[in-house]
């Protein structure tokens, strides 16, 4: 949309992503990514981090299923969405205001790991983990990573093949 703005963050995610369902019924998944600068120091001959960003995120509907049955705790992910602000008052009475991201693409980084992918048959794809790329895949992702007999890429029956 027009006006929003945009950004794309790579880190590593804090803890697990937590589902919720709202009053009407849609998913949520919540989950925090953790981003460090890291710069060369010429003088010291050796990489220095910088200060974390730690962004909260939020994803929904099928997005959301995808993330709790796909991403864990430590994986490093690349994620794009929208930066939204919302205010609300705190418990204490104070008025707070904080920036999220509203996930509209997550997937792992494949820097340092390996992934296999899935086409789920809402039309979303699902990321695995393959020959023990340095991630540790949630039990439920394992248990459903099976490689399908006809290839994952193929268009589920009933939607167009571009």
């Amino acid at each position: 949309m027009a006006g929003e703005t945009v950004i794309t963050i790579i880190g590593n995610l804090t803890a697990d992503p937590e589902i919720r369902t709202t009053g009407s019924g849609t998913s949520v998944a919540s989950f925090t990514i953790a981003s460090t600068p890291r710069s060369w120091n010429r003088s010291t001959n050796q990489f220095e981090d910088g200060q974390a960003l730690f962004m909260r995120c939020s994803a929904w509907r099928d997005l959301a299923e995808h993330c709790v049955r796909s991403l864990a705790k430590g994986m490093r992910v690349i994620a794009q969405g929208r930066l939204q602000q919302r205010s609300y008052q705190a418990q204490d009475g104070s008025n707070r205001t904080v920036i999220e991201l509203q996930v509209d693409e997550i997937g792992p980084s494949l820097r340092y790991a390996t992934a296999q992918v899935q086409k789920m048959q809402s039309g979303g794809y699902q990321g695995g983990n393959a020959n023990g790329g340095g991630y540790q895949q949630p039990q439920q992702a394992r248990q459903q990573s099976q490689a399908p007999a006809d290839d994952p890429w193929g268009a589920p029956a009933g939607e167009p093949d571009f």
